[in-house]
């Protein structure tokens, strides 16, 4: 199997400007997310920018940049821009790797690109975690997933789904017994000519209202493949506390042993 991996990196933010570049022990985070990448199996590992500083930066540390534009609405569109300038073939699988995991585990880009290889009728591999707290699963910032008994994607929501009829009350809510909840992890695997079609397609009502561009996708008649990830995937960083989260982590594995 053979796959490439494009990690997105915006200068812009809202939250935290500038975050690729953030200081993490020594390196920009946009270093820390690289490294993990090439320890996948990934052939070439590239970091798609629209921001000379980040070029500068990522160059420096000798990884392999390409150019994007600034209006792209979504990582995907980035991406289409990358395959098409380094004229990769239909049939390749690129890896979207977001630039704001810098423990990314590597195994799990390798199982994601192994999903799409190993399903020829999809589209679009991704991966889930499972949820545990109720509370997780109310929160509109964690996305859920389900699926049927093969895998394959049925809808990606903020809201709780499924959604209990019995348990989940005005009064009290309790996860049922029995039914697993899963939060969608923001990786993907892609075929290069799958990318094509997307930029092609008008994001659709359902992606505009949850804000999850994977349903345009769906909407589009798009198969995707869903399973729960081999590791644990650390939270990515979107704001100041989770930055500091991770740097906390960081230090910890510095600190010599008493």
């Amino acid at each position: 199997m053979s796959f490439s991996v494009v990690i997105p990196a915006r200068y812009a933010s809202t939250r935290l400007p500038g975050k690729p570049l953030l200081d993490i022990a020594g390196k920009p985070m946009i270093q820390h997310v690289y490294e993990q990448a090439v320890q996948s199996d990934a052939e070439r590992v590239i970091i798609a920018t629209d921001d000379s500083r980040i070029a500068e930066v990522a160059e420096g540390f000798n990884a392999s940049v390409c150019m994007t534009d600034v209006d792209h609405e979504s990582g995907t569109d980035r991406l289409q821009q990358v395959v098409s300038q380094l004229t990769f073939d239909d049939q390749q699988i690129v890896v979207n790797v977001q630039g704001d995991e810098p423990l990314i585990p590597p195994a799990v880009i390798n199982q994601v690109a192994a999903n799409l290889a190993g399903n020829q009728q999809a589209g679009i591999a991704t991966l889930v975690e499972r949820i545990n707290t109720v509370d997780e699963v109310f929160n509109p910032n964690a996305v859920k997933a389900v699926m049927d008994t093969k895998g394959r994607a049925l809808y990606f929501s903020r809201a709780p789904l499924p959604w209990c009829r019995d348990l989940f009350t005005d009064d009290e809510k309790t996860l049922p017994a029995g039914i697993n909840y899963y939060r969608h992890i923001g990786i993907y695997a892609y075929r290069v000519n799958f990318l094509h079609q997307f930029v092609q397609w008008p994001p659709g009502l359902l992606e505009q209202t949850e804000k999850l561009e994977q349903l345009r996708a769906m909407e589009n008649g798009v198969e995707i493949h869903i399973a729960e990830a081999i590791e644990k995937i650390p939270a990515g960083i979107d704001t100041q506390q989770d930055l500091d989260y991770v740097r906390g982590l960081f230090s910890a594995k510095t600190q010599p042993a008493n």
